[in-house]
Parts: C-alpha cells; structure tokens; sequence
C-alpha cells in the first residue's frame, strides 16, 4: 500500500500485513466528527493515510485503539 512520507517527502511502500487501521472520534461544537486513517510506521515514521468509511471496512488490516 502506498503512503506519503511527510519527512522525506515522497512516497513509500508498505506490506499490507504491516499496515493498521484506526478510528478516530471527536466532539465538535455541532456533534462528533469520525475520521478514518490507515497507520503503518517506515524506518521510525509514523504514517497515516486518511480514507472514507468504505475504503476503512473493506480493509482487512488489524484495529489498533
């Protein structure tokens, strides 16, 4: 899977078996705002990778808190 590396401004590939997946939850003003990331970590990095809702359950990668 493919993710942009912020430091080095490029991007890399990572192993789909290395790659997490976490929802994040806030509240806001009017409500709650969900946020859905993919998260992996390259040579120290973390990275995360924002998708929709769709893309985030038809992932098979293991939930992370």
């Amino acid at each position: 899977m493919q993710f942009y590396n912020l430091k080095t401004r490029s991007h890399v590939e990572i192993p789909e078996s290395d790659v997490r997946k976490k929802k994040m939850t806030r509240k806001t003003k009017t409500g709650e705002q969900t946020r859905y990331a993919l998260t992996a970590t390259y040579e120290g990095t973390p990275l995360y990778k924002f998708v929709n809702e769709a893309t985030y359950t038809s992932s098979n990668a293991k939930e992370v808190e």
